[in-house]
């Protein structure tokens, strides 16, 4: 099962991530995509660290900032712990798996978009390309794991539309890598100011004809 959290910032998105995994299996992965490029940024990471020793469950930590598809694919392959019984999978936690968290997906944009056009005047047909190629490869990487699996992303959408070419195109991208991930996923849920709203239960659906 796939399931999609997304918000603005300082939403809480995050941390119904973290509670709504640990709720999927007995462990888990958390897969980082930031990077500590500078000291506030190390902070973070340290503190968010801290947070997840703190919460009880028991997290493992790996750090891939660009290749979530790839990454996706090798614990799609994992072997299982020592399996456990039925009761733990009649209450729809997974036996023998982590569940797997990946915290976030629009950082994981920002490192492939920076990777392309590091300063923001690169051909926009390639970068497009290559970024949109980037997204389908991991949209099937999702559509395919066949474990438990969160992925974390941001509304980037709302807010001023962003003065420069680079931003516009991050603002962009990020839109359709939501959509992208939003379809091939179980569940959708939207966190506003803490509260949580499962997104897909309550979609409008027209009519084909």
């Amino acid at each position: 099962m796939a399931v999609l959290v997304t918000g603005g910032a300082r939403s809480g998105k995050s941390r119904f991530a973290e509670a709504y995994a640990a709720r999927l299996a007995r462990r888990g992965i958390y897969v980082a995509t930031a990077q500590p490029l500078d000291g506030e940024m190390a902070s973070r990471i340290r503190s968010h660290r801290e947070e997840r020793i703190r919460s009880g469950f028991a997290w493992e930590t790996v750090e891939e900032p660009r290749d979530l598809a790839g990454l996706l694919d090798r614990l799609a392959a994992m072997a299982p712990d020592d399996a456990t019984e039925q009761p733990e999978a009649a209450a729809g936690i997974s036996p023998g798996r982590p569940v797997v968290l990946v915290d976030c997906l629009t950082l994981w944009l920002t490192n492939r978009l920076l990777a392309l056009d590091p300063e923001g005047c690169a051909d926009n047909g390639r970068v497009g390309r290559e970024l949109e190629a980037a997204i389908g490869e991991l949209a099937g990487a999702a559509a395919r794991f066949p474990h438990p699996l969160v992925l974390v992303t941001n509304e980037v959408g709302f807010g001023i539309v962003p003065e420069t070419p680079l931003g516009r195109r991050f603002r962009d991208a990020a839109g359709r890598m939501n959509q992208r991930l939003a379809a091939v996923c179980d569940r959708v849920f939207l966190v506003v100011s803490g509260i949580p709203v499962e997104l897909k239960a309550i979609a409008c659906r027209l009519d084909p004809s």
